[in-house]
């Protein structure tokens, strides 16, 4: 434990450092690149779960480099009817607990998904249950939903919401609350209502996670008796809440990549049928692809995320665009874009990096925005005002 505390202390003067060291330069590159050269060092020093939670404490403290430079035009977009300045957002699992939307707000993302939150506090699953792949870039993570409940994320957002009404600026881009279940729950509607009550107030949009592999028995909620029943109760307990001339902030639903056809199909059915706002493709998967087969950390239980997930998560993105006849909004790599594993492998810099290309990659196609690559390799074969997110 002693040992554990010095390196955490040893990281702290690191990091503490290096935000001394950059706030010197006026270059906001080069804040950028030397916040990530710091993320560099602590994954030498600290277990990834300890890393992360010292990257919450320093972005809590005002230490996250601050992006001051604009977004290149051509990344502007609307979706929901709300403006993206761009389509990169930070995946839900970082933010836990909601508290650090206007650090990553502030460091460039396009928009910030908080979550999972659950309706009651509970601690997740015993540790160590986050585990590196550095050739791969990749994770196995079995947190079990660890959240302060809804309670003190409802409390957090409140925060954030009353510092929005005094600067406005701080709020850059649309908050999203992913919600998740009790592991002791046994009425997983009523869990998610709970959440809704409290918290869909604070949302941009609102996401319903059946899909994380560490909570027992979460995923049998993909099926479509089961999905259609949370869905009719999450539905019933937004839209009897009272809302102003925006309307409601719209459901979302985050799948598991390792979904059969008959499961996608079955989703798809659900989604239409009750006019769910979108899909987040994907979840982690229990799935071991490739060299992971192989790897000592591959053994471990829980769900992989980074590189060796994307063939399998773009198969189902592109199956359940089919599916939904490209009138379903869906979250995967196309317009917008969500990080997590990536970003804490490669720090604050893959920020305006990804940014960056991706504009380039719009011009060099020929594309005016993002809205009119997204779907362009599939548009012929759907109605006119199919979208592929």
């Amino acid at each position: 434990m002693l040992r554990i505390y010095a390196r955490t202390l040893a990281a702290g003067a690191v990091a503490a450092g290096s935000y001394l060291s950059y706030e010197a330069f006026g270059n906001v590159q080069r804040q950028f690149d030397l916040a990530s050269q710091a993320g560099n060092i602590l994954r030498t020093v600290l277990d990834p779960e300890t890393a992360h939670n010292l990257g919450i404490s320093v972005a809590k403290a005002g230490l996250f480099p601050k992006e001051t430079r604009p977004d290149d035009p051509i990344l502007k977009t609307t979706v929901f009817g709300k403006e993206f300045r761009n389509p990169l957002g930070l995946a839900a699992g970082f933010d836990k607990h909601a508290e650090i939307m206007e650090a990553m707000l502030g460091m460039g993302f396009g928009f910030v998904e908080v979550g999972s939150i659950t309706p009651k506090p509970q601690p997740g699953n015993p540790k160590p249950r986050v585990f590196r792949i550095p050739e791969h870039k990749a994770v196995v993570n079995r947190y079990g939903f660890n959240s302060v409940g809804s309670d003190v994320a409802s409390d957090n957002l409140a925060t954030f919401s009353h510092n929005v009404s005094k600067n406005p600026e701080i709020k850059t881009g649309p908050v999203g609350v992913n919600l998740g279940k009790n592991k002791t729950s046994v009425d997983a509607a009523q869990d998610y209502s709970i959440s809704v009550s409290l918290l869909s107030k604070f949302a941009d949009y609102l996401v319903i996670n059946v899909s994380s592999p560490n909570t027992p028995g979460l995923r049998a909620l993909q099926s479509r008796k089961e999905l259609e029943t949370i869905v009719v109760q999450v539905l019933g307990t937004r839209n009897r809440m009272l809302w102003g001339p925006q309307g409601p902030p719209p459901l979302l639903i985050k799948i598991a990549p390792d979904l059969n056809d008959q499961d996608l199909a079955d989703i798809a059915a659900v989604v239409k049928k009750h006019k769910v706002d979108g899909l987040i493709v994907s979840n982690t998967t229990i799935t071991r692809p490739g060299d992971i087969t192989t790897h000592p950390v591959g053994a471990e239980a829980g769900g992989l995320s980074g590189p060796p997930v994307f063939e399998i998560s773009t198969n189902v993105l592109l199956q359940v665009y089919e599916l939904t006849g490209g009138q379903v909004p869906l979250i995967g790599c196309a317009s917008l874009v969500q990080l997590y594993t990536a970003l804490a492998y490669e720090g604050p810099a893959l920020v305006p990096r990804v940014k960056a290309e991706l504009a380039a990659c719009l011009r060099r196609d020929g594309f005016s925005s993002v809205a009119e690559a997204v779907g362009a390799d599939h548009k012929p074969k759907v109605k006119k005002g199919g979208w592929l997110w």
